[in-house]
């Protein structure tokens, strides 16, 4: 059995004035994408021979340059096509939240050329992100789709492996299955749909119960992705028939789960605490125990946010006789970067601290301190315990501010900090002794939050608003939930 694949996630921001170039991407050839995606052991354990195209990952940015995407969509195609005689099947990793200039949704598109190769009954699988759009064309397109189950993402591994099982059984047991799909007028922000807090956590656990009917392969419920405004935003469900002979049964599953997330739509709810940001500040300056991890939520960059605001930064440079030790992870700046870089640890230099694109970007005056030199590092999960890396992303420096008790991680890269090993990258012996640390998060990441004493997600502005009343949609289903009253 040979399964050709591929992976490409792009999560993009429309937001930001950033396009996403070539070198924005992790890219990976040969058999290091099944090590990059941990499907090694699949492979082996299913008796199947990876055919490998392309792994091509970035952090959520701006919108994709064209040249960008048509690089990465023809070294999959280039693979399709060579191996077209030969192959068995195909598993690629569609994030589902990519926007390329002047095509629209990258996903979309490269599964639309991978057909147009293969014809309509090859068995294509797709794993996904469940902050991704579908349509109904995208889904028909495939025989499989499976998204991940946790918000934030700490099944992903899980979910890769599970999809290539799925799909490796296909193959075995050929069947003209196709996934049925609902669309439903519901947007939400992914602060709303945190996994281990309702309603999600019962949505989940309706899926899981589905899965264990013998006539059902998958169920997924997709959140949708808000940070651009395209006719697919929204939620949407898919139900996977295990057989041909299912494929009623799972269109009527599909429409079971999503009348159960419907009628759940107004128990959506931002998970734990929330605050503006004055009142967030307060919070953390009062609180008694250590670390206090605050939430930049405007500038997440884990949604596509620029993570260049110094709106955080100025909220506590102007708190009188600050005596909390403070550490923000991190802010962009890659001229300060550069200019660091060619200092030595130690040094006590002024730097100017700010891109100055708007306001909440704006520069500040510091007198720093060079404690040291780092490392961006991308990390293969989410998981706790899960500290594979996967490759650097950049460089970055940690300051000290001589008069005020606050450090700074300041990268060239904007990649949120969510693992221990991160910081120890960037040069942070132990990031748990600060009193408060500043995240470039909406909602917290698992790590942080089981070593925080207390946290709140600050309500800052930015690309990454959380409430979706308020961005401006244009292109999206109408009416749509909660941007419409639906009774």
């Amino acid at each position: 059995m040979k399964i050709l694949i591929g992976f490409f996630a792009t999560e993009v921001n429309e937001h930001i004035p950033c396009m996403t170039d070539l070198s924005s991407y992790d890219l990976v050839f040969g058999e290091s994408i099944a090590e990059r995606m941990q499907l090694g052991d699949v492979l082996k354990q299913e008796g199947a021979e990876m055919i490998p195209s392309v792994y091509a990952k970035s952090s959520p940015n701006g919108i994709i340059e064209t040249a960008a995407f048509e690089t990465i969509e023809n070294s999959l195609l280039r693979a399709v096509r060579s191996h077209r005689h030969e192959i068995d099947g195909i598993y690629l990793h569609l994030h589902g939240a990519s926007y390329v200039e002047g095509i629209g949704s990258g996903d979309f598109h490269i599964l639309k050329e991978v057909r147009k190769l293969v014809g309509p009954y090859l068995p294509i699988a797709v794993s996904c992100d469940p902050h991704g759009n579908l349509n109904e064309d995208y889904v028909r397109s495939m025989q499989i789709l499976r998204s991940y189950r946790e918000s934030p993402h700490t099944d992903m591994i899980a979910t890769w492996q599970k999809t290539l099982r799925m799909l490796c059984e296909l193959v075995r047991q050929r069947q003209g299955i196709r996934p049925a799909y609902r669309k439903l007028p519901l947007i939400l922000g992914g602060e709303q749909s945190v996994s281990a807090d309702e309603p999600v956590r019962s949505i989940n656990a309706y899926m899981d119960q589905l899965e264990q009917d013998p006539r059902i392969m998958s169920a997924s419920w997709h959140v949708g992705y808000l940070r651009h405004d395209c006719p697919e935003a929204g939620c949407g469900v898919v139900v996977v028939p295990q057989t041909e002979a299912d494929q009623a049964y799972a269109d009527q599953m599909c429409a079971q789960l999503a009348d159960f997330v419907w009628q759940r739509r107004r128990e959506f709810h931002y998970t734990g605490i929330t605050a503006e940001p004055e009142a967030a500040l307060k919070m953390a300056l009062d609180f008694a125990g250590k670390p206090f991890v605050l939430t930049d939520s405007g500038d997440n960059t884990t949604s596509g946010a620029t993570g260049w605001n110094t709106f955080v930064l100025r909220q506590f440079l102007a708190v009188d006789k600050l005596d909390k030790r403070v550490l923000f992870a991190a802010i962009v700046d890659p001229v300060c970067v550069q200019f660091l870089l060619q200092q030595k640890p130690g040094a006590q230099i002024p730097i100017q601290l700010g891109m100055n694109v708007d306001s909440l970007s704006q520069a500040v005056e510091l007198n720093v301190e060079l404690i040291a030199k780092g490392e961006v590092m991308r990390t293969l999960s989410f998981a706790p315990g899960e500290d594979g890396l996967a490759c650097k992303a950049g460089d970055c420096v940690l300051v000290r501010l001589t008069e005020h008790p606050i450090d700074i991680i300041i990268a060239n890269h904007k990649l949120s900090y969510f693992k221990t090993v991160q910081y120890e990258h960037a040069g942070v012996e132990d990031w748990t002794q600060y009193d408060i640390v500043v995240v470039k998060q909406g909602y917290i990441f698992p790590e942080l939050k089981a070593a925080a004493q207390g946290y709140v997600m600050s309500l800052t502005d930015g690309a990454t608003p959380q409430d979706t009343k308020h961005i401006p949609f244009k292109l999206v289903r109408r009416p749509m939930f909660p941007l419409d009253d639906m009774d």
